[in-house]
């Protein structure tokens, strides 16, 4: 392959995770299925090498390509991602290329880190309506001032803000995210997100605003959620409707908390994309936290979860395919490749390409940009679009849980932390799993979100595999040895009562609270 690039020679591949050199040897080997990677535990060379090395060079965000223009002590950054203004293509793209790039996530274990994502919903503390964009372009200007962030630009209007491997991003509907730096362990995890929400507040509070830790809009409908000013939202926003019911209510009302980690090698991400996947509806029912919508009960304890059910079914599931004995980096690009797209990148504009095919654009004959090739930048920004309960990038995402207040945003990424990255505990989960069914885990999928830990199951009731569930996390964090348990409590309490935090907003609601969601606001403030 020939490829032209204004590059520094030394490639370094950038995640939300981790930070991961491509050498010529440096990236893990795939092996044909998932009896043969079971055997191959180590990561060797792919393929020929340099040719790969040079292509995941396209996804860099490189210093000189395209970061803007630094103003005192912070910094103006381009909307991502800027990378085909740095790099010029030759050679078409492969499907093993497609492979190799997700290979390249594969790291060893004391390199394996933790990244958290939380979401949240501002508001006017005096109408409690949401806030403005207007008022949100405000709060981040004042952040990065304040705290010496970096903002990130779409044309004219301010989208996100980054700082080191930490950012603020806004979703559809002016959700605040903070998707965090990977990190080493939960405390550092914990203080993190601290940080973050101490710094939030302090400038939040003085415009009279403030940010509520729940799943799903509790008071205010579609008309009254603003629209933030994002190129891609407004593509998803028109394609929306066109493939389900409720994707307009999962870009606008909804929130989570999710956490990504690592693999060591294809076997090791099937084994945790199979734990994740089957354990899922046991993390949505610990962290159910969204039973209202328009000011009233709406039959379940995670209405965000349920909204997953029918917004887009084409890009989102439980991925039986996961549990074939065939499954491996392969299968999931096979998967990917046919997971219509929404855009293409260019010229610093977003392209609309809803329902096109990504191996059409492979072969230069997508309708939208007739003749032109991907870069692996443009399948990193495809993967974006996939949202299945467990998503594999370099590294895996949990997508399962609601969002809520403080404690639960360190509670989330212990729970999975305690089970995945501990080997016991994540063959004892397979083990557990093992005899489960596609139909018996898809059930789970749809019940759960209404029925929380009362769902039937097998003998009992999902609670009681919730009970063996947390043992095991709490027994894979103890062997960590970090001291890292006490951030199990909150989930420890969901399990010993039965009771999810749903359930005791319901409780409120119908008790002390009269039949008004209003003091939800308060009970679930950050």
């Amino acid at each position: 392959m020939t490829l032209i690039s204004r590059a520094s020679p030394s490639c370094r591949v950038l995640t939300d995770v981790t930070r991961c050199t491509i050498r010529r040897s440096g990236v893990c080997g795939l092996p044909k299925n998932a009896e043969a990677s079971r055997m191959k535990e180590t990561c060797v060379s792919f393929s020929s090498s340099s040719r790969y090395s040079a292509k995941i060079s396209q996804v860099l965000h490189l210093d000189n390509a395209g970061i803007g223009i630094r103003r005192g002590r912070r910094s103006i950054v381009a909307a991502s991602p800027p990378t085909e203004d740095a790099v010029v293509v030759t050679e078409p793209l492969t499907k093993e290329d497609l492979v190799g790039y997700l290979a390249s996530g594969c790291k060893p274990k004391e390199k394996w880190r933790i990244g958290t994502e939380h979401e949240k919903f501002g508001f006017e503390f005096g109408t409690l309506r949401p806030m403005k964009y207007e008022q949100i372009a405000e709060l981040l200007n004042s952040i990065a001032e304040r705290f010496d962030w970096e903002k990130v630009m779409e044309g004219d209007y301010i989208i996100g803000l980054k700082q080191g491997k930490q950012s603020i991003s806004l979703e559809p509907g002016g959700q605040f995210e903070l998707s965090g730096a990977p990190l080493e362990t939960l405390h550092q995890t914990c203080a993190e997100v601290n940080s973050h929400l101490y710094q939030v507040k302090a400038v939040a509070e003085e415009m009279g605003i403030g940010f509520l830790g729940i799943g799903f809009q509790p008071k205010w409908g579609l008309k009254d959620i603003p629209v933030m000013p994002k190129g891609r939202y407004e593509i998803m926003r028109n394609y929306m409707p066109k493939v389900g019911s409720l994707g307009l209510d999962m870009m606008f009302r909804t929130c989570t908390v999710q956490v990504n980690l690592d693999f060591s090698s294809e076997a090791d991400m099937i084994r945790k994309f199979r734990a994740g996947l089957a354990l899922q509806p046991i993390a949505t029912a610990l962290f159910a936290n969204s039973p209202f919508t328009e000011g009233k009960p709406n039959g379940y304890l995670s209405m965000r979860s349920h909204i997953w059910t029918d917004t887009d079914n084409n890009r989102a599931g439980m991925l039986p395919f996961v549990f074939d004995d065939s499954f491996g980096f392969e299968q999931y690009v096979d998967y990917a490749l046919d997971v219509p797209m929404y855009f293409v990148y260019r010229k610093k504009k977003y392209i609309d390409c809803t329902g096109m095919s990504f191996r059409d654009f492979l072969a230069g004959k997508l309708p939208c940009l007739p003749g032109e090739l991907p870069t692996l930048n443009d399948w990193e920004n495809h993967l974006t679009t996939i949202f299945p309960e467990v998503r594999l990038k370099r590294y895996l995402e949990m997508r399962g849980a609601d969002g809520g207040p403080w404690r639960r945003l360190c509670a989330l990424p212990a729970f999975w932390v305690g089970l995945l990255y501990d080997e016991d505990s994540l063959q004892n989960v397979l083990d557990m799993t093992a005899d489960w069914t596609t139909g018996e885990r898809q059930m789970l999928r749809n019940k759960v979100p209404k029925t929380g830990l009362k769902t039937p199951f097998r003998d009992g009731l999902l609670r009681h595999v919730a009970q063996d569930v947390l043992k095991l996390s709490k027994d894979g964090l103890e062997r960590r040895g970090f001291k890292e348990t006490g951030f199990l409590n909150e989930v420890a309490e969901v399990v010993r009562t039965g009771v999810t935090p749903a359930e005791k907003l319901l409780d409120m609601y119908h008790g002390k609270w009269r039949e008004s969601v209003d003091p939800v606001f308060e009970e679930l403030l950050y």
